[in-house]
């Protein structure tokens, strides 16, 4: 039988309201506790805290999971086919990651981890542990408890789209950094000259950061590219405060719209490296006065999504409402516009690959 809004809510509603419970993945400290449920399609309204940052239930504000919200989860759910909460909702509803836990909280919801299937350009393969879904089963577990479940089944959506192909990238001596892995430096510069690329069909220009500028893509540097800034002290934006424009001289990317807006300052970023990207935007952000429209963005892999919402979620980074980016998602937009050649769209469509981080 198909799932409904109606027994999604059902089920929930059964769970102990007088009881907190766990997030989906381990590593997340917060707790959620039921505080309303209205039948039969909800909303549900929930409290959620962190004990481990000194949070308490008594002081957390109700927050509402939507009807909206619970019927787009329900129309998703086919039994024995994982779903990927995050990857459904996008960067929308921040309450996503609590409806997945008391979902998973339910019997006949289990957590699960297909395998993700890996391409490299060179046309190699490889089945690696994936990220964490729900999947709905006729077995149940004891309500009130997550438990996982093996699933033999490899998911392909990591799989680098046909059409995005990085032509002839090659890492210039003085690139790479002292220690750092060939593999995780192409894929680095790999992220770059997507966010070239897609930010010269969107009619932006581009600052590279002064370290990669020496990258060969195509023939020529990344600094000789169309679309790409030569000076960062030339942009308007930036003219009246020289000390921005040195602060944001290393920064991955940033996107500039006539030298006189920033729809997003960017940094690529791997697992050593969340804490380093969100400081240095930071430090390019104390520089300037207050500026609307810019989105301080963290692009990585999504298995670092968690990483990156621990890490923006720190008191010092909390003014960035820092955005999350995954490799594939830029992947899936460069994609686009190789193919579609879009143009004319407004930055709130950048909104619909990026997710907010800050809880």
């Amino acid at each position: 039988m198909p799932v409904t809004v109606q027994n999604l809510v059902h089920s929930i509603s059964q769970l102990n309201r007088n009881i907190d419970y766990n997030y989906a993945s381990d590593r997340t400290r917060t707790r959620v506790r039921i505080h309303d449920v209205a039948m039969p399609n909800g909303p549900i309204t929930i409290k959620r805290y962190n004990p481990t940052k000194g949070q308490r239930l008594v002081d957390a504000a109700p927050e509402t999971i939507s009807t909206n919200m619970l019927a787009r989860l329900a129309a998703a759910i086919s039994e024995r086919t994982p779903i990927n909460v995050d990857r459904l909702f996008g960067g929308s509803y921040n309450t996503r990651s609590a409806l997945e836990a008391l979902v998973a909280n339910t019997p006949n919801f289990w957590i699960c981890y297909p395998g993700r299937l890996e391409m490299s350009e060179g046309g190699k393969s490889v089945v690696r542990r994936g990220h964490k879904h729900i999947i709905q089963l006729t077995e149940a577990h004891p309500q009130g408890e997550i438990h996982e479940t093996e699933v033999d089944m490899v998911i392909s959506e990591s799989l680098i789209p046909k059409d995005v192909v990085y032509e002839g990238l090659d890492l210039a001596n003085g690139v790479l950094e002292e220690g750092m892995d060939i593999d995780v430096a192409r894929r680095h510069a790999q992220i770059q000259v997507a966010i070239l690329k897609i930010g010269r069909q969107l009619g932006l220009d581009t600052w590279i950061a002064q370290n990669d500028h020496g990258i060969i893509y195509d023939g020529r540097r990344l600094i000789e590219q169309p679309g790409t800034i030569q000076r960062l002290a030339d942009q308007r934006i930036l003219a009246a405060f020289p000390d921005a424009a040195h602060a944001a001289r290393l920064i991955d990317a940033v996107w500039f719209r006539d030298g006189m807006s920033m729809p997003a300052v960017i940094e690529v970023e791997h697992s050593t490296g969340i804490t380093t990207g969100l400081t240095r935007m930071k430090g390019f952000k104390d520089k300037l006065p207050a500026l609307a429209g810019v989105r301080w963005v963290i692009a990585a892999d999504e298995e670092l999504r968690e990483l990156a919402i621990r890490e923006a979620n720190r008191p010092q980074f909390r003014d960035l409402d820092a955005r999350f980016i995954s490799y594939g998602a830029v992947e899936e937009l460069f994609s686009l516009c190789e193919r579609r050649k879009i143009r004319g769209v407004t930055d709130d469509f950048l909104d619909s690959f990026m997710e907010r981080l800050v809880q």
